[in-house]
């Protein structure tokens, strides 16, 4: 018997903030999280100054030192966003944590860049000088999950997912499936990812980054005819996932249930996107939540407005919920995030159909004819009564997820 799972926690930290109240009064605003990077000036070789960099974070004080010792950026923004799902949850020190019954499920691209700074050093000069019993820790693939896990004292399964663009998404799905089938009843799922000059020149390199180097309130631009790339951005989200009668039996306030996960890969190609291996991961999650097409009231979509990338999405998202489902996507807001997207997405996704009301995708002026005809929420934000959302996420390798989440009516 398949258990039904819902979110009674969220929280996150964003280039625009990490409280929605705040991010959704800067987003009617029509103010995003991107930067000119001067920083940046010194790689000359690199083309792109933009970026979506979280201001002012800081948990120097807030932690203990020598919990901080293991945690590079990307983990002390993940443990924070934990952090905030939990509190908000009302699970924080809660025994359950300690009980074997709740696991982690947390991922980002990579961990810390500069943590392999050391080991590079270590190959190229011979010394040993700059690597700490913690370097290994702060960059290891999975060192969101298991900072996480030890921070909190959860002794239940660890999933990492390091899967690029799809991280996040893929830890929220693999979360749900594991309550759902009876091997946890809570879960910490998301992802995270810091700012660093290395994964901006992973696209530059394949020509895939915005060079509008003096115009950053007008780009990444989504599926618009004049986008000219994706801009890196950075930070972390959380949601805690629970069994539905164990949240209902304790008396929490539930946010949204997860009806539905699919995932699968293209088996092509690493960098380009195939249209109907999208198009069957949306389907996929369809069938999970047993659901049409039609009942989707909104579609949260990757956006990373890439050349063949946006053409493709808007291809395998047209062929399978119409031009009439409202459309919209994050990253012109906050940038491309990397393993933290999804979950952000799906973070911020849930905070808008509780509220009723949907970004706009940002810089979206005129739509590009080569993309399939979508119902694009633009220029201003929309209010929308929405039963069901699909969030799509799309990755490196040709990974592909889609969740559809359910509001919350207080249904048995």
């Amino acid at each position: 018997m398949r258990r039904r799972v819902v979110v009674t926690g969220m929280g996150g930290v964003t280039s625009l903030g990490d409280d929605w109240s705040a991010i959704q009064a800067r987003m009617r605003r029509g103010e995003t999280g991107i930067r000119r990077m001067a920083e940046w000036d010194r790689y000359t070789s690199v083309n792109t100054r933009l970026a979506g960099p979280v201001i002012g974070f800081s948990v120097d004080e807030r932690y203990p030192r020598k919990a901080l010792r293991s945690m590079g950026p990307v983990s002390r923004m993940s443990v924070y966003a934990a952090e905030r799902a939990l509190s908000d949850a009302g699970l924080e020190g809660d025994p359950v944590l300690k009980s074997g019954r709740t696991g982690v499920a947390f991922g980002s691209s990579f961990g810390s860049t500069r943590s392999v700074v050391p080991f590079v050093n270590l190959l190229t000069d011979g010394t040993s000088a700059g690597v700490t019993a913690n370097s290994y820790i702060q960059m290891m693939g999975h060192t969101t999950a298991v900072n996480i896990g030890v921070f909190f004292g959860i002794a239940g399964r660890i999933m990492p997912t390091s899967s690029a663009c799809t991280s996040g998404s893929q830890g929220i799905g693999y979360a749900f499936e594991a309550i759902r089938h009876g091997q946890q009843d809570v879960m910490v799922a998301g992802g995270g990812e810091e700012l660093c000059i290395s994964m901006a020149t992973v696209f530059d390199t394949l020509f895939a980054t915005s060079v509008r180097n003096d115009e950053p309130s007008l780009t990444p631009r989504p599926f618009d005819k004049d986008r000219d790339g994706l801009v890196i951005g950075e930070g972390a989200a959380a949601l805690v996932l629970e069994e539905l009668d164990r949240a209902k039996a304790r008396g929490a306030t539930i946010h949204a249930e997860i009806v539905g996960f699919g995932t699968n890969s293209d088996g092509r190609h690493v960098t380009q996107p195939t249209a109907a291996t999208m198009e069957a991961a949306l389907r996929l999650a369809l069938a999970d939540a047993a659901l049409d097409p039609g009942v989707i009231g909104y579609v949260s979509g990757h956006g990373t407005a890439t050349d063949w990338g946006d053409v493709a999405e808007a291809a395998a998202t047209a062929a399978v919920v119409g031009e009439k489902t409202p459309f919209s996507a994050l990253k012109g807001h906050f940038g491309h995030t990397l393993g933290a997207c999804g979950a952000i997405e799906a973070w911020l996704g849930i905070a808008m159909m509780k509220d009723g009301w949907f970004a706009p995708t940002a810089n979206l002026d005129a739509v590009d004819p080569k993309c399939a005809a979508l119902d694009h929420i633009m220029g201003a934000g929309r209010a929308l009564d929405v039963a069901y959302l699909m969030s799509n996420n799309f990755a490196f390798g040709g990974i592909n997820t889609s969740l559809i989440f359910k509001r919350w009516q207080g249904a048995a």
